[in-house]
């Protein structure tokens, strides 16, 4: 027995066996595979956006960026409200949620889950209840990082 068993009464370790028995085992490297695939696509359909962008609005690489983020956050905000990025996250995981697709459908969901509440009470006070983590930590890390850079500029002589 080992030691972290020997705290366990009998009928504690027997229902945690009969438990492994019947867990079902997650196919990590098929998750895996489909993560990369969709999220892939996902990037490849954001590069596409870019060229798009750059070809028939003259943007160049640099300025590009902005207007593809905003389509691409428009796309999966479209696609979760007729129900289909929530079918791409079931079958994706991951590769669903961690392109900026993923932030919009965090805050489109958040909002279509409390609609019925009204526009400023439902909509308006949990449209970022999911996201909301994501843009403090994003403006706090650039506002850290830009600091660094200043610091570097200014007392590093780069």
């Amino acid at each position: 027995m080992s030691s972290k068993n020997k705290a366990k009464t009998p009928e504690q370790i027997q229902y945690e066996q009969l438990q492994k028995k019947h867990e079902t085992k997650r196919p990590i490297l098929k998750n895996c595979i489909r993560a990369f695939l969709v999220g892939g696509t996902i990037c490849v359909i954001g590069q596409a956006i870019t060229y798009f962008y750059i070809y028939f609005f003259n943007f160049t690489e640099q300025t590009a960026g902005n207007p593809t983020v905003a389509t691409m956050v428009f796309l999966a905000m479209l696609l979760t409200g007729f129900g289909v990025y929530d079918r791409l996250g079931q079958f994706a995981g991951a590769g669903s949620a961690v392109p900026v697709t993923g932030f919009g459908n965090a805050v489109i969901s958040s909002a279509i889950e409390h609609r019925s509440e009204g526009f400023v009470t439902g909509v308006g006070g949990n449209i970022f209840k999911l996201a909301g983590s994501v843009i403090i930590f994003g403006v706090f890390s650039a506002f850290v990082v830009a600091l660094i850079k200043t610091i570097l500029i200014k007392w590093g002589g780069l």
